[in-house]
């Protein structure tokens, strides 16, 4: 029996007799060749690449470098330019998980886990081939028995089930029939988590999947995939969650337009690569001197061979036969030089200058410091629903270096609302104390969601700056000609957090607001704004999950909410 039709089989024989077992399938997942881009912009080319069973590949680069487009690929969803993809056995299933999952207006969230795990798919495609079956069409037979095979590989037989237990272990805390887009961000969060703890894919393909989630879903999350047997592509700017499951590293190198393959975890890429780099480099200089050298000596050949041919010239009325001969065996003696050194840089092997990589060189404005007192709150209550949070008596000083961390839907957000004077409060008082600047990044980014130009709607919140100005700094932060014009919400998520980062140059500030800063941040840009943290001279409230920032960026105090309490660790 061939092996696609056992473990058909297999799967028909566990669904009979009732059981919820998956029938793992091995895969794997080659590319040959791959290479594509934007219009004339090329993103990567030449890209090999074989995922096996076990294999967990942290995909990692520049915003801009092709990653999602890569995962795009690699699904199926797009064609590349040159290359191919090859994915076996054939009928293996591919579960590609964007990052900013769709919240569809009125889908529950019982119809969203469906969705993202492929059951509700599969589900319509075993439906219509049941149809088919019924009217006994040509081929009905296999079409129905391919489309159940899917379904059950899936999951699909016990999806209700499992959704319920894995929805309480990640702490949904809402009905699976509630609609998504009722959800908190927390909520939806924890959602997409219970989705691909879920999943049941021969070959995953992971977008950003560390956005949004509390540190109790990054663990969930890290024992899902390091229990994977199936093969697994990761894209990922969290260092941490790469540093504890990634068994290879592929390298998009937007700079050097090249792809590098690094075998070994995340730490020991970032080791081999700055190694690779100094070589490289090294290697240029060596062939930069070298050539050089040679250049300077042809040069100078060239000049004594034409200083002889002048003397010769001067002297072509001596009658000394012997002094003539001489002159002339040195300046062939001189243009033999000169041609073997010609030839000695004509065979040298050309060694290209590594470009230089672009770099985003931040700094935030200060405003001249606030008040003593920054911000307060005395017997501070916000309803919200069901949902309470506090009463909080709480005081930011001048210069306190604040990092707030809890559980999704525990309270951070609307605490900072609250500290802002942005949420109301249902009980006794909160607000900002005097001379303070907000300098924010929220979690939504909620300033570029619009549909106006993004040129336009960051020039609304600097309204003194001239268009000209405004599109030199937006460049600066990798947003060009290209990006300027486009309605931001049609940014990438990446690209709206550096228009962010972009606005907080602008403006001078004294109190630094930043909600999950990192999310959807590549790494280079992620290490300029911790650095940038650490020279600003103001007042920061900083919320994280990004374990290596909590142990990067300085901090005079730290606070933790949990169910609407704050307590200071």
């Amino acid at each position: 029996m061939p092996p696609t039709s056992r473990r058909s089989h297999r799967r028909r024989k566990a669904l009979a007799a009732g059981s919820s077992v998956s029938i793992d399938m091995s895969a794997t997942i080659q590319a040959t060749g791959l290479a594509t881009g934007h219009g004339a912009r090329v993103l990567f080319s030449g890209l090999d690449l074989i995922v096996a069973p076990g294999d967990v590949v942290g995909l990692v680069g520049a915003n801009g470098a092709g990653k999602s487009t890569l995962l795009r690929l690699l699904a199926g969803e797009q064609d590349p330019e040159d290359g191919k993809i090859v994915i076996s056995p054939p009928d293996a299933t591919v579960g590609h998980l964007p990052q900013e999952p769709e919240r569809r207006p009125g889908e529950t969230v019982a119809a969203f886990v469906a969705r993202r795990t492929g059951v509700a798919a599969a589900q319509a495609a075993m439906d219509a081939a049941a149809e088919a079956l019924g009217t006994g069409a040509p081929g009905a037979d296999d079409t129905y028995a391919a489309a159940l095979d899917r379904w059950l590989a899936l999951g699909g037989a016990d999806l209700d089930e499992r959704a319920g237990e894995v929805a309480a272990e990640v702490g949904l805390g809402v009905d699976l029939d509630a609609e998504m887009t009722a959800l908190s961000g927390g909520q939806a969060a924890r959602a997409g988590l219970a989705a691909l703890l879920l999943s049941r894919y021969d070959v995953l393909l992971l977008d950003e999947p560390t956005n949004d989630l509390d540190l109790d879903g990054l663990e969930r999350l890290e024992r899902f995939v390091r229990g994977l047997r199936s093969p697994a592509v990761i894209v990922s700017h969290d260092r941490e969650f790469l540093a504890r499951t990634v068994t290879r590293v592929v390298e998009l190198d937007l700079a050097q337009q090249q792809v590098g393959v690094y075998d070994g975890g995340y730490d020991s890429y970032l080791v081999e690569r700055e190694v690779a780099r100094r070589h490289a480099r090294e290697a240029y200089e060596v062939y930069d001197d070298k050539l050089s050298g040679l250049k300077d000596r042809a040069q100078m050949q060239r000049n004594w061979m034409a200083q002889g041919v002048r003397n010769a010239r001067r002297k072509s009325t001596d009658n000394d036969k012997i002094g003539r001969k001489t002159r002339a065996e040195a300046s062939e003696k001189q243009a033999s030089k000169a041609r073997q050194t010609q030839r000695m840089i004509e065979r040298l092997d050309a060694v290209e200058e590594p470009r230089k990589e672009w770099e985003l060189r931040m700094t935030i404005a200060a405003a001249p410091r606030s008040g003593t007192v920054v911000a307060s709150m005395s017997g501070a209550v916000v309803r919200r629903g069901s949902f309470v949070l506090g009463p909080i008596d709480a005081q930011v000083d001048w210069a306190d270096r604040i990092v707030i961390t809890g559980a999704n839907g525990s309270g951070k957000s609307t605490l900072l609302g609250a500290l802002l004077g942005r949420i109301p409060v249902d009980e006794g008082s909160a607000g900002l104390g005097s001379g303070v600047r907000v300098g924010e990044i929220d979690q939504a980014r909620g300033l570029f969601l619009g549909p106006e130009p993004l040129v336009r709607a960051f020039g609304n919140a600097v309204p003194d700056w001239a268009e000209s100005d405004v599109r030199t700094l937006l460049a600066k932060f990798g947003l060009t000609s290209e990006h300027v014009p486009r309605p931001a919400a049609s940014l990438s998520p990446g690209e709206r957090t550096r228009a962010a980062l972009a606005l907080l140059q602008a403006r001078e500030v004294n109190l630094l607001v930043l909600d999950e800063p990192t999310n959807h941040l590549d790494l280079p840009a992620i290490e300029q704004l911790e650095q940038a943290l650490d020279s600003f001279p103001g007042t920061v409230l900083l919320v994280t999950h990004d374990r290596r920032m909590l142990d990067t960026v300085r901090t005079t105090r730290r606070w933790q909410v949990e169910s609407g309490r704050l307590k200071e660790a």
